[in-house]
């Protein structure tokens, strides 16, 4: 039978330990497990421990660790997928998809055709989001090591910015993915709802990126990164 898996935010090692508050209320009084019950926990290193709680309170879960060992092994092809800014729903699953697909970075991205603004508290707010979907998606696949979730940043400062062996722009007229020899690293751009405009394709264009296309139809903003990241994986990571 699988454990039940849960991310902890602290670093973990073998022996016993409190759990943080909001563990300790989704084991105790969601799940409902009780002293006996086998967990899975890790905490981002690429480290897995299995243990035993010892103690389920009303405000406070203990754990005895008494296994570790290593996770799931990351990909060899490092990705690095920028995201155009979606709303609600779309957004949320392509950073869970994207999680699940073994991308290493994902950086949400502000476009000319963007309808999303975040500013300030609220754009706070959408990033802690963003990450703990990162983690449930994690907690859900078995993924030993979180994906690092950027803070909203304009296009410009992303194709400014962003380093890797081939870095390529999702276009809808251009060479196949398979055209490209095998990276070591890969910088993704995906559009958002309204697509990239043309000077944008340019722009990254001129940044060192090449346009790539993943077949004739024009896939929306939260399918393109599943299927772009699946052939990606497919061709050059570990599928």
């Amino acid at each position: 039978m699988r454990l039940s898996r849960f991310f902890v935010d602290l670093p973990l090692a073998l022996g016993q330990h409190p759990l943080p508050e909001a563990q300790a209320h989704y084991i105790g009084r969601v799940l409902r497990l009780a002293a006996g019950d086998a967990v899975q926990l890790f905490d981002g290193s690429g480290q897995e421990f299995v243990g035993e709680l010892v103690e389920v309170g009303k405000k406070s879960v203990q754990v005895e660790l008494r296994e570790q060992f290593a996770g799931l092994t990351e990909s060899p092809l490092r990705i690095h997928l920028g995201q155009g800014l979606s709303r609600g729903e779309r957004m949320d699953w392509a950073i869970q998809k994207a999680t699940e697909l073994g991308v290493a970075e994902i950086t949400p991205l502000v476009s000319e055709r963007c309808e999303v603004r975040l500013k300030d508290e609220r754009a706070d707010k959408r990033l802690a989001h963003w990450r703990q979907i990162a983690i449930s998606a994690c907690e859900q696949c078995g993924r030993s090591v979180l994906p690092t979730i950027n803070a909203p940043l304009g296009l410009h400062d992303w194709l400014a910015q962003t380093a890797a062996e081939l870095k390529l722009v999702l276009h809808p007229v251009a060479a196949p993915l398979a055209s490209h020899a095998r990276p070591g690293s890969l910088a993704f751009l995906i559009g958002p709802e309204g697509g990239l405009s043309d000077a944008e394709v340019e722009q990254a264009q001129r940044a060192g990126y090449h346009a790539a296309r993943l077949g004739p139809r024009v896939l929306r903003t939260e399918t393109a990164p599943v299927v772009a990241l699946s052939v990606a994986q497919q061709l050059w990571g570990d599928f």
